[in-house]
């Protein structure tokens, strides 16, 4: 229980989609939560679209913020804190604010607009919380070693599998731990798409259809089929988890688009089931990371998960093998993954 005055933190968002919009939903429905057991209380005082932003160093009305991205509309037309035109990395740039979250759509390219603000903020002396894998994936060592620079925080937790602790598992409460070998399925869209083909015998192109009625596949799915989401992610993963400092040339990647119903019934005929598994397995000094559709036993942790799930098994020299799962059927975890970072940099510490 948090105990004495209550802390104030002023933050900026960059992005008011999906997971930036429940993000300022979280704050306001759990504000009573974080003031009373934290002793936080979160103020929007910035908020960035691609339109424009809103900015206010009194604070935002979170609810009048999500009001108008529902409706469709841009921040920047909040009637009276609103600025048409300027961009996020200039509201950063221009400072105010003890933290950035970062959840801007990720562009696997340059990572930008995200990896300006990102750099900004850690530059002007901010902590930083991120939904956004690209500017990791792109250049982790560059941005760990800024913000270590700086003495501020850069959190990514909900950049792996969305709401599961991935990342705070691997450094956290293994942090003395010698992980030879992990092993995840990372991406919901490929998982949902193999299981209700081996489930429910449909093909891909209808379990493919299934997954993008039901929002859990894009309107166009390549880089998760292909398996390039799990490797952005396993890259992540290896970086800050196992020490390795991998890039994306470094994995060997097969998607599940020639994973056809007679492979699903041959596993299934040897108590097996595919799965799309990301897996780090050490090799003398270094890591072999792989990311391919891989005929798992039925009592492995990953052949276990259902169609809505993610997962990750760690393999270590003394915790034994730890595995972890997550049902995730909006983006409101991944949300909560973001919160849940910015509580672990403001009362991580202090918490009994």
């Amino acid at each position: 229980m948090a105990t004495g005055e209550i802390r104030r933190v002023t933050f900026l968002l960059i992005g008011a989609g999906n997971v930036g919009r429940r993000f300022l939903n979280l704050v306001e429905s759990k504000r009573a939560t974080l003031r009373e057991r934290l002793g936080l209380d979160l103020l929007l005082v910035g908020v960035a679209d691609s339109s424009g932003v809103a900015r206010n160093s009194d604070g935002l009305s979170l609810p009048e913020i999500v009001a108008l991205k529902e409706d469709g509309r841009s921040v920047s037309e909040q009637p009276r804190w609103g600025v048409p035109g300027e961009t996020g990395l200039e509201m950063v740039q221009a400072g105010g604010a003890d933290l950035l979250v970062e959840a801007s759509p990720a562009n696997m390219v340059d990572g930008q607009p995200a990896m300006g603000c990102i750099v900004a903020a850690l530059s002007g002396g901010m902590h930083v919380v991120t939904a956004n894998k690209a500017p990791l994936v792109l250049a982790f060592p560059r941005l760990a070693e800024l913000a270590q620079a700086r003495g501020v925080q850069l959190r990514y937790d909900a950049t792996v599998t969305g709401g599961l602790p991935a990342v705070n598992i691997g450094q956290r409460d293994l942090a003395a731990a010698d992980i030879y070998r992990l092993e995840g399925v990372l991406n919901l869209t490929t998982n949902y798409i193999l299981t209700r083909m081996a489930q429910d015998g449909l093909s891909y192109e209808d379990a493919l259809a299934h997954a993008q009625a039901a929002g859990h596949a894009e309107t166009d799915p390549t880089l998760d089929v292909e398996g390039w989401d799990a490797t952005n992610k396993l890259v992540i993963l290896a970086n800050s988890v196992l020490g390795y400092p991998a890039k994306l040339d470094d994995v060997e990647v097969t998607g599940i688009t020639g994973v056809g119903e007679d492979a699903l019934r041959a596993a299934a005929a040897e108590g097996k089931r595919i799965k799309l598994v990301a897996t780090a397995e050490a090799d003398g000094d270094r890591y072999r990371l792989t990311v391919r559709p891989t005929a798992l036993p039925t009592d492995h942790p990953l052949a276990q998960l259902g169609p809505k799930q993610m997962g990750i098994v760690f393999h270590t020299d003394i915790n034994g093998s730890i595995s972890a799962a997550i049902v995730e059927d909006t983006p409101t975890p991944t949300a909560a993954a973001v919160l849940r970072d910015v509580v672990e940099i403001y009362a991580g510490a202090g918490r009994s």
